[in-house]
């Protein structure tokens, strides 16, 4: 393990050492003063309501040993309190967590995936992480921390791990080429360019321009890994030639790694792959056609850390998704839940639909809500939505929220033989599902993270 010292920080982030030991060593960090364990270092973050840093006291009496802190004056008789302990001030907190980052990440040579996409980042991490656990030691993002204050925390874990799965997540331009930088990248992988933050970059010609900014801190001659079938990307990679090596995955469109013979079941899939004039066949422990497109990203990057087959078969069949991504629930009553309500997109929503409405059960039932930071584009996008409800062919649709309003109208609309449900608040929805439901039912539960769909989830679970 590659230590980083007080005086490290100090140097790193124009600090200045307030009391402590110069020499002490920062193995663990926190942000969060409730989940405070012995011996790690408590960064107070400056946010937009509060200062973090005020509350120093509570997290070293909860068993931090030092604090790196901003923006605030500690007097004597406090210093002398605490002086077992280590206080650095420093310009800015969240700065000063990228630098270490930075500097943790410069001390390691190591494999580093650095993943982006519009959509399927998480469950594509999950894999190739898996994949590259056959092999390697790996530290993975955990969660949501793939923005500008969790990826850097996640990079602070390495400790004797040789292997690196980062998820880079963006609403912005400039976002990716932040965290890139940090990460440096030895492999980035780039799942799709879809409509997610379309209100924000205004098309999606600017969003693919905005995940491309991963290639700002891709090593030379590091491996860029992409989803072919993908419009944007396609087109792309036939106009651009740059010093990285280019390695496609598809379906629908020739690729370096391309996918046949693929089978959706109700809770896997199945497909294959022909690698070196041998035709493997992949199984996957989860159901939907987004699954085989991860999978495949997965297969390009095991591959190119010299992973034999036979180990990324093993690595694709015991990976684990993160809760709340297509997640298989059965409650006591026989009724399948889908739980993919962490976040949403058109193109998101439109993948679950078609794994929905290829599944044999009773009734199809949807519980979608808004799709948020869309901008100018909500209505278009959520009235896309309602034509893949009617498409597809769902039973029944619920809908929550404004936005969702229009998903219910053009099903109607567009839809005769589709019961319509249109509520405003969380709270009916449930009060419906639960007089409504059968045996052998599916439900979808889908919509962006920010509309609470957990509380369906959490109701009907049972």
């Amino acid at each position: 393990m590659k230590n980083i010292l007080v005086k490290d920080i100090v140097r790193i982030c124009k600090g200045k050492l307030i009391c402590g030991d110069e020499n002490e060593v920062c193995e663990n960090f926190s942000k969060d003063t409730r989940e405070i364990n012995q011996g790690d270092i408590f960064l107070g973050i400056k946010g937009e309501r509060i200062n973090g840093s005020i509350l120093y006291k509570k997290a070293l009496e909860n068993g931090a040993k030092g604090c790196i802190l901003q923006d605030i004056e500690i007097d004597e008789k406090e210093i002398d309190t605490y002086a077992n302990k280590f206080i650095i001030l420093v310009p800015n907190v969240v700065k000063a967590l990228q630098e270490l980052a930075e500097y943790k990440r410069s001390l390691y040579n190591i494999p580093v995936i650095g993943i982006t996409g519009s959509v399927g980042k998480t469950s594509t991490k999950d894999i190739i992480a898996s994949v590259l656990s056959t092999k390697y030691k790996v530290l993975k993002t955990e969660g949501n921390y793939n923005n500008e204050i969790g990826l850097p925390l996640t990079i602070l874990k390495l400790k004797e791990h040789n292997a690196m799965v980062l998820e880079m997540g963006m609403s912005a331009f400039g976002e990716i080429s932040l965290l890139t930088k940090i990460a440096r990248p030895t492999t980035a992988v780039i799942t799709t360019i879809g409509s997610s933050h379309i209100g924000i970059l205004g098309s999606r010609e600017n969003i693919l321009k905005a995940k491309l900014e991963i290639l700002e801190g891709l090593e030379d001659k590091g491996n860029l890994i992409f989803n072919n079938d993908n419009d944007l990307l396609s087109l792309w990679n036939m106009n651009n030639k740059d010093n990285h090596k280019h390695i496609t995955y598809g379906i629908e469109n020739e690729s370096n790694y391309q996918a046949k013979n693929i089978h959706i079941m109700e809770d896997s899939s199945s497909f294959e792959i022909k690698k070196d004039n041998k035709i493997y066949t992949i199984n996957v422990p989860v159901a939907g056609k987004h699954f085989v497109y991860n999978s495949l990203a997965a297969i390009a990057v095991g591959l190119e850390y010299d992973i034999n087959m036979e180990s990324i078969m093993d690595g694709i069949l015991r990976f684990t998704l993160t809760q709340s991504r297509m997640e298989i629930i059965k409650n006591k009553q026989n009724i399948t839940i889908i739980n993919d309500c962490y976040n949403a997109s058109y193109e998101s929503v439109k993948v679950a639909l078609e794994y929905l409405s290829s599944l044999q059960s009773q009734r199809k039932i949807a519980v979608l809500g808004d799709v948020l930071e869309l901008g100018n584009f909500s209505h278009e996008m959520h009235k896309k939505i309602g034509e893949e409800v009617v498409k597809n062919k769902i039973d029944i649709i619920v809908t929550v929220g404004d936005e969702a309003k229009i998903i219910s109208n053009t099903v109607k609309e567009k839809g005769k033989d589709i019961k319509v449900y249109t509520y405003e608040k969380n709270s009916q929805a449930i009060e419906l599902l639960r007089t409504i439901l059968n045996p052998k039912d599916v439900v979808l539960v889908k919509a962006s993270n920010g509309m609470h769909f957990n509380e369906i989830i959490e109701a009907i679970k049972e």
